[in-house]
Parts: C-alpha cells; structure tokens; sequence
C-alpha cells in the first residue's frame, strides 16, 4: 500500500490536497468514470421514452435500473474490500459498459421490447460500479492528517455534485444532434475509460485487498452488511443521511409542486440550481474551516439546520424568496454528507472502509426514492407549506434520536 502523505506543518488547504502523491490523476479519474453516473439516468431516460413511446415503461425501467444499483452498492462494495479495486472494478466497468451499449443499440429505432429493456437495465443496475466510495477509500489510504482528509472529503463531494449538475446538460447537447440512445453509449465509454484510467493510478496499484479486521477501536469488523451497521458510529450516519436522503427526495417534488401553484412552472430549474450552488458553497467553505466540535456533534447540527431551512423553504411568499431559501437549504447538504462519510471512515478498519461509504451512499439515495414516493402522495392533498414541514420531520427526528444516543463504539453488536 502508498504510504500516506505526511501530517502538514501548517492549516491544509485544497490546494494540498491535489498536491498529495497521485492524487490529482487518481481523482481526476474517478472523476471521468463518475460522471457517467451524470449523464446516464437522463439518457437512459430518455432513451427508453423515444424507443417504446411510453412513460410508464420509462419511469419502470428507471425504477429498476435505481433499485439494483442503489440497493446492491454495499455487495458490490463489500467485493471491492475483499479482493482489491484492481482485480474487481475492471470487471465489473467492463460488464457495466457492455449492457449499457446493449442498452443504446436497442433503444437506438423505436419498437424495442420492454421486458428486454427491463432486463438489461436491472443488469445494468447490478454491476454499476462504486466509484464513489472506492474514490473516497482511497483518499483515506493517501491522506494521514484528518483535517486534510476533511477537505479531500469536502472537495470529492462538490466535485460529484458538480457532475450530476452538468451531466444533464451534456445530455441536452447530445441530443440536439443525435438520439437519446447515444447520451446512453457515452456513458458507457466513460465508465470503461475512467474505470481503467483508476486502476492504473499508483495509488491503486499499491492497494491489494486491504485486511478485514481492525476498527477504530481494535476490535474484528464482521464482513456481514446487517453486523456492520451494528458498529453505533456507522449506524448513526446511516440514519442521519437516509433523513437527508428523503428530505432531498421531497423537495425535489415540492419545488415542482411550489412553482405550479404560482404559474411559473420555468423557474423550477432556477431553484434546483440554488440548492446545488449553496451545496457546493457550504461544501468547500465547510471542508476550508477547522471545526473544534466532533463528527458527531456536527452531523445532527448539520441535519438540524437543513430540516429548519425546509420548513422556512414552505413559508416562502414567492419563488424568489424559495430561490433564496433553498440556496440556504443547500448549505448544509455537502457538510452533512462529507461528515456522514468521515464518521463512516472512522468508525470501520481498513479492510471495510469502502462497504461502510457504501452504506452511507446506499441510505442518501434510498432516503430520496422514498421522499419522492411520500410526498408524491401527501402533495395532492395538503398545502406545499404543510408538505414542506413533513418533509423536515424526518431529518429533525433523526438529529434529536443521534444527539440523545449513546456515546460512540467501535464494537459490534452481536444480537
């Protein structure tokens, strides 16, 4: 394994963050692969509407090709801790990239089968390989200081924001000049290039399967996912995210919902950017600043404050105050997940440091499926303010059920 980089004499910056051994290739890598992940669900999307002319076939694809790929990260995860990056992610891309372009060869003319396409896309799903977390595994392997850590974790997650900011907008351009299928065939080329590009990094190189034993307080990890979330600090960031998760899955729906009632349905877009610009704010400034309090003093804090900003997002007079609200809101979104992640890091030993950002990538994502479905069904019959209230509920409650918790353990449950 790459020996770490050494503690910095002075407060560390970004800038010595990418100045680590191998770091800017190896992130830059990731970078390519992950923004696949950007582009392909829009095209997918897309795709699949012009081939078969139907919607409900559209969002029943996606439903499948969300659920096996959210739902079996942390197995996937887990084969990555087990055997090493290197011997199970080319794999896995290659697998990955070869349904995809299946994918756009049979959505590319219209009239493709829709149980095929189901197939393909729960395959696809299946074997999507986690960048993500193996990206942030490996900046726990090549940073030593943890405030560095800190802003390689605040960086990582600005970067992956940035990309599902920009992926649809490729996919517009492509479009404009080609069918939707070929948004489908980039994304594969790019999870194969950036994949390969990965692996071959130094940093990657040096990493075999790391050993399975040893946490943060000494003691054996279990490979078993449900044993795993008995460790208290993994399965307090778990709660937490899955909160912000379903949060975030609201008011995706409740800008749509906020913005229809007032007849100004165009400004949705200008709110969902508020949120991913004030994320990446509160992203960078919260990795630049040297916080006394712990991850777990901050993370329910985190989380408090995006719920309050939700209920002010429902008070909103007008969509220029929810523009503004919201930017808000995004604040506190990038802290939270930087710090989940971190607490996550800390909590496991080397050998299952990558399954346990699994878990926390696993919760944010299944956290907003069900937001999305909970409020779809409370929209129709409240008032967007009442919607907005609920959908801070969860993340509140979770804050106050972290905070009044026991204080953190590195052992594991063995109920």
């Amino acid at each position: 394994m790459l020996s770490p980089s050494p503690v910095p004499t002075r407060t560390p910056s970004y800038a010595t963050v990418l100045r680590t051994p191998h770091a800017t290739r190896t992130f830059g890598a990731a970078l390519l692969g992950r923004l696949s992940y950007g582009m392909v669900s829009l095209s997918l999307m897309l795709a699949v509407n012009a081939s078969t002319g139907s919607y409900s076939v559209a969002g029943a694809v996606m439903a499948v090709f969300g659920a096996t790929s959210v739902f079996l990260s942390p197995a996937r995860a887990a084969l990555i801790d087990r055997y090493g990056p290197r011997r199970v992610l080319p794999p896995l891309a290659g697998l990955y990239a070869a349904l995809l372009a299946a994918l756009a060869y049979a959505t590319w003319r219209p009239g493709a089968p829709a149980f095929l396409l189901g197939v393909l896309t729960a395959a696809a799903g299946a074997s999507t390989p986690p960048l993500g977390p193996v990206m942030r595994t490996l900046w726990s392997d090549l940073v030593a200081d943890r405030e560095l850590l800190r802003r390689a974790y605040s960086l990582d997650g600005v970067a992956e924001e940035l990309l599902f900011v920009s992926g649809p907008l490729l996919v517009g351009l492509v479009v404009k000049s080609a069918p939707p299928a070929a948004g489908v065939a980039i994304s594969a080329a790019l999870i194969l290039v950036g994949t390969l590009a990965l692996v071959s990094s130094p940093a990657v190189r040096g990493r075999g399967a790391a050993p399975s034993e040893g946490t943060a307080a000494g003691t054996d990890v279990p490979p078993s996912g449900r044993r795993l979330l008995g460790i208290v600090g993994l399965r307090r960031a778990v709660l937490v995210t899955a909160a912000v998760g379903l949060c975030l899955g609201g008011l995706d729906l409740l800008v749509v919902a906020f913005t229809e009632q007032r007849h100004q349905s165009g400004a949705v877009s200008w709110v969902l950017a508020a949120l991913s610009a004030g994320s990446a704010v509160g992203g960078l400034a919260y990795g630049a600043v040297s916080w006394r309090a712990s991850n777990r003093v901050r993370l329910p804090l985190l989380a408090v404050g995006l719920g309050a900003t939700m209920v002010g997002a429902g008070l909103s007079p007008n969509v220029y105050v929810l523009v503004v609200v919201t930017a808000v809101a995004g604040l506190f979104i990038a802290p939270a997940l930087t710090t989940a992640y971190l607490i996550a890091d800390e909590s496991v030993g080397a050998g299952s440091r990558t399954q346990a950002g699994a878990w926390v990538n696993t919760a944010v994502n299944a956290g907003s499926s069900v937001g999305v479905a909970v409020v779809g069904l409370l929209v129709d019959h409240l008032s967007p303010a009442v919607c907005f209230a609920v959908a801070a509920v969860p993340a509140l409650l979770c804050a106050a059920v972290v905070t009044r918790g026991p204080a953190d353990g590195g052992t594991v449950s063995r109920s």
